[in-house]
């Protein structure tokens, strides 16, 4: 049983997917005056067997709309999807949340979030919203890295002074993604936009003693796989965790912004490294959760990151926890 700490609210479709109910339902979406463009309460907590999973708020990227955001699509279409899904459309609603597994004894986070205020201005919340959930910083035992966005390992470096915030946790990464980056040529290589967060990461990541590379389908921890999911970038990895019955998949940028990529699953985002790749990652890690009933999380989508997709053609149609 997939149990909440709150309440927890599936829309029509999801529900006759969750509970079997013969025949297609339709969406039935609040308007956005009833979706807050961010949470009244900065962490969530709920079980996956004898996992105990905490979502933690980081904050929102408030993108302003740009006609390079998905690739030949334009605004007027991202904003109609935006509003078919009840969410603003004053601006792309891209929010972060941050995983949390306590299992087997020991505190696994799920990408590092994106450091105070070095990602976007109001993405602040973290530090405050762990201790509020109860969890020490320094109590982490292992960080499992998606991929080496800033939004996702910021979190790793103090601000200005790019300290390790985790010395002594455990790095695990998909070895893929840690030998791109790291690359000596890589830089030269990056498009302008990318050379800052490239030049970070050349900089400072290979100093560190504390990274394990690991490859595809490695068990990273007693109950947890790695499995590629490139794409986004080229070593981009999703988790799946495991505890009795009941499975996770942290799915990190797979599905990024659902209320776009779900409908329309053959859009290719601008942040997508491959788009191609990242259109049959997508379909491939979406299809096996609804195959095998796996509850998924994702870093992007409306807090606290967690909801249900349902075949819909050659799409999905997707509904978020509502608490």
């Amino acid at each position: 049983m997939f149990s909440m700490t709150r309440r927890t609210v599936l829309q029509s479709a999801a529900a006759a997917a969750a509970f079997g109910l013969a025949g297609k339902l339709e969406f039935t979406r609040p308007a956005f005056a009833e979706t807050p463009v961010e949470p009244t309460v900065g962490f969530y907590k709920y079980t996956v067997g004898d996992i105990e999973v905490t979502a933690i708020y980081d904050g929102i990227w408030k993108k302003p709309h740009d006609p390079a955001f998905i690739k030949d699509v334009s605004v007027e279409d991202t904003k109609a999807a935006l509003a078919k899904a009840g969410l603003t459309t004053e601006f792309m609603p891209i929010p972060l949340t941050v995983v949390v597994l306590k299992m087997g004894g020991k505190l696994i986070m799920m990408d590092a979030g994106s450091g105070v205020g070095q990602w976007q201005a109001n993405a602040t919340h973290l530090p405050a919203n762990m201790v509020a959930a109860g969890i020490d910083y320094k109590a982490i035992d292992t960080i499992m890295i998606s991929h080496f966005h800033p939004d996702h390992v910021w979190g790793l470096m103090e601000k200005g002074t790019n300290t390790p915030v985790f010395p002594n946790a455990e790095l695990i990464v998909n070895a893929t993604e840690y030998n791109w980056w790291t690359d000596p040529s890589r830089l030269a290589k990056l498009p302008e936009g990318r050379k800052p967060a490239g030049k970070r990461i050349a900089e400072n990541f290979p100093k560190w003693k504390n990274w394990k590379l690991v490859e595809d389908g490695a068990e990273v921890a007693p109950g947890i796989q790695i499995v590629a999911a490139p794409g986004h970038t080229p070593g981009h990895s999703v988790y799946l965790a495991n505890s009795g019955k009941e499975q996770l998949m942290i799915s990190a940028d797979t599905m990024y912004v659902p209320a776009l990529l779900a409908p329309h699953p053959e859009w290719q985002g601008s942040y997508d490294q491959d788009g191609p790749t990242a259109i049959a990652t997508r379909h491939k890690i979406i299809d096996r959760v609804i195959a095998d009933n796996i509850r998924i999380s994702g870093s992007h989508f409306p807090f606290p990151g967690t909801g249900v997709f349902v075949k819909d053609g050659n799409a999905y149609g997707f509904s978020p926890v509502q608490i």
